[in-house]
């Protein structure tokens, strides 16, 4: 490779010099405010969508049914987010590390190899889904009168799979590398244009429910842009097909560092499905109002996950550099920060919870009903999500696959998937209301047992570190 076809090695090394010797605080509140604003402006262009589509015919069934669709096809978004995460958080906590190390050939080698393994996977996704759309659409959850609505909206989303999976990997391999700034404009440009998009499409040009398709998946080539011409900055990673390296080596290090993604993604949207399914027996409002819970959880939530997201390339970084006592450093303020935070929010979903479900669905009582009190009993466990996404990172980031994977199936998996089973024919609507917070709470003791014992071995590194 010519030698201004790689990264200015100045730049690098200064780069490590910053990740491994400024102070804790200051960098990582650096690092994570630009992915904050990514993970806040992406949450809330998803947001938008429930938003304009549940204004559609305002006061009918029709708006109903719609904003279910919306929520229905949220577990096929999981599941493209899954391979992209999966390949993106896999390849960029090898560059990370390998950049810690000065090991700058291999980070360039694995930057091409995450980026276009996702863009075969999303390439696959599309057309397998495009062949089984309306099965699809019915294993998501989809009702009779869903239907129409969920299989017009998902057909138009597969065919963006491609690149929505490749736009991640590019997103997470310039966050490893300490390029928070880049990913924030690729990430926050696209939302920015969905929202401006969905009203104009929806009713501007009145398309409807494919209206809010379209603007998703051009904005997401949008954001894809930007983030490929982001890469293209001096001092970030170069991706070239050339590069790319489809051996078991490289494969293997991205599901080390990708399989909790993975996971996590995959088992959100077998539990969201399994979710609509299990609220379909009581009616459109059950699944309008819980899909609308899950969009506001995860506005709430995004902030924290962007903070951790800032965390991780300070952690990758000073982990390969051996730097153990200040990733322990980085590790507890990011968990008091983030649980201070979350601390705030609860308080305002329990006062205003009803307010809070009627900007989607003002003039639907019985969505507001259902929607408030599933609310407030996660806002009951939301401050917990703070040290389960702190923990779940930094596992990920120092390769411990194993804790990794199981905290990240542990809330929409490993405890939610029987709680969904179980509850509901128990409890009924309220079983399906308190799946979620019965499933946070058990995540957050595995959590716990298993970042104490990740924390005592970095603590006998360091200890090593400090003999020699």
């Amino acid at each position: 490779m010519h030698l201004s076809q790689q990264p200015n090695a100045d730049a690098q090394e200064h780069k490590r010099a910053v990740m491994t010797q400024s102070p804790i605080r200051q960098l990582i509140i650096k690092l994570a405010i630009p992915t904050m604003i990514a993970m806040m402006i992406t949450s809330i262009y998803n947001m938008a969508d429930t938003f304009f589509v549940g204004q559609i015919s305002a006061g009918s069934a029709a708006a109903t049914s719609a904003t279910a669709a919306v929520g229905v096809a949220f577990p096929l978004m999981s599941i493209i987010q899954a391979f992209g995460f999966m390949f993106g958080h896999g390849s960029g906590n090898f560059i990370s590390r390998a950049l810690g190390s000065q090991d700058t050939e291999e980070a360039e080698r694995m930057a091409a190899t995450g980026f276009f393994s996702a863009l075969i996977a999303g390439a696959v996704l599309s057309v397998l889904g495009l062949c089984f759309v309306t099965p699809l659409a019915r294993l998501l959850g989809s009702t009779e009168t869903i239907l129409p609505y969920a299989v017009e909206y998902i057909r138009i989303i597969l065919i963006g799979a491609p690149w929505m999976a490749a736009s991640l990997v590019l997103n997470n391999q310039l966050r490893f590398q300490g390029n928070t700034l880049f990913a924030m404009i690729g990430i926050g440009a696209g939302g920015l244009l969905n929202m401006g998009m969905d009203p104009l499409f929806i009713f501007g040009l009145n398309m409807g429910v494919s209206g809010a398709a379209w603007a998703t998946i051009i904005s997401q080539f949008a954001s894809f842009c930007l983030l490929f011409i982001g890469t293209r900055k001096s001092d970030n990673l170069n991706i070239y097909l050339r590069n790319f390296t489809p051996k078991a080596h490289y494969f293997a290090e991205i599901i080390k560092g990708g399989l909790p993604s993975l996971c996590r993604q995959g088992v959100t949207s077998l539990g969201t499905a399994c979710l609509n399914n299990a609220s379909a027996a009581f009616g459109d409002p059950a699944i309008a109002a819980m899909s609308i819970v899950t969009r506001v959880m995860q506005f709430a939530s995004s902030l924290v996950i962007g903070f951790g997201q800032g965390f991780q390339p300070f952690c990758g970084f000073n982990y390969g550099a051996k730097e153990y006592g200040r990733v322990k450093q980085g590790f507890f303020f990011c968990v008091k920060v983030c649980t201070a935070f979350l601390l705030i929010v609860t308080c305002v979903g329990l006062i205003f919870a009803p307010q809070i479900i009627a900007l989607f669905r003002a003039d639907d009582a019985e969505v507001i009903r259902i929607g408030s009190t599933a609310l407030r009993l996660q806002c009951a466990t939301l401050p917990l999500f703070a040290f389960v996404t702190i923990a779940n990172m930094m596992m990920q980031t120092t390769a411990q696959t194993v804790r990794a994977s199981l905290v990240a199936l542990g809330r929409q998996g490993l405890f939610f998937l029987p709680l969904i089973l179980a509850l509901p024919p128990l409890l009924g609507l309220t079983g399906i209301e308190l799946v979620q917070p019965l499933a946070d709470l058990m995540t957050f003791i595995l959590a716990l047992a298993l970042q104490i014992g990740l924390l005592r071995r970095i603590s006998r590194l360091q200890a090593k570190e400090s003999g020699e």
